[in-house]
């Protein structure tokens, strides 16, 4: 169904039937958010892509920028096995939250859109930004992520603490401790995911092509 063998993968239900209809499954992460948008019918502040053509197209961009900096990263800092490797990953990510937290100034937060709306970009990147406290456990302080050491991030902290406080969130987060367990397969080198096993090859996380 999905060539990767990945999640998300969202497959229709045929409503006559009741069967599903893998002929018409969805997959990539991204792509599932602007599904789930248009069949929704959502409208305004509702909506994940804005109605904005402008707004819409400049989510799609940081969306993307979000997976690729903020995001790959993450299983680059966890599974890559030489310090100055992990080091590399971790500065792409603190680079690309720095970029975040000035794009965040220019509507002025606490979300990616004004007014409070939820975009594709806050959802690509929340999940990820909630694990981030993995790397100080297995990877020391040096790759702890906090305003004391980097003030630069003040803007994405605003973010952080709102979008952590909704209960459409709070309900998908991941006990802490539970996960540390899960993840740290992937911290001691353990982990054969098709994650795992494409980073160590040095395939960016976002870039996963496993076949």
């Amino acid at each position: 169904v999905n060539p990767s063998a990945l999640v998300p993968t969202l497959i229709p239900i045929n409503s006559d039937t009741g069967k599903s209809d893998e002929s018409k499954a969805v997959y990539e992460s991204l792509v599932t958010i602007d599904f789930i948008d248009q069949i929704s019918n959502a409208k305004g502040k509702d909506r994940l892509v804005s109605e904005d053509p402008y707004e819409a197209a400049r989510c799609r961009v940081w969306a993307d920028k979000v997976n690729r900096d903020m995001c790959s990263p993450y299983y680059g800092i966890l599974v890559r096995k030489e310090d100055s490797e992990r080091k590399e990953h971790f500065d792409t990510l603190i680079k690309g939250l720095t970029s975040f937290s000035q794009e965040l100034e220019k509507t002025g937060g606490p979300t990616f859109l004004a007014d409070g709306q939820l975009s594709n970009v806050d959802l690509a990147l929340i999940p990820w930004a909630y694990r981030y406290y993995v790397f100080e456990h297995y990877r020391g302080e040096e790759y702890a992520i906090s305003t004391d050491r980097f003030p630069q991030l003040e803007p994405y902290q605003r973010w952080y603490d709102h979008v952590m406080e909704i209960d459409s969130v709070k309900r998908t987060l991941p006990d802490k401790e539970k996960y540390l367990i899960h993840i740290g397969k992937y911290a001691d080198s353990s982990a054969r995911s098709k994650v795992a096993n494409a980073v160590r090859r040095g395939v960016a996380a976002h870039e996963l092509d496993d076949e």
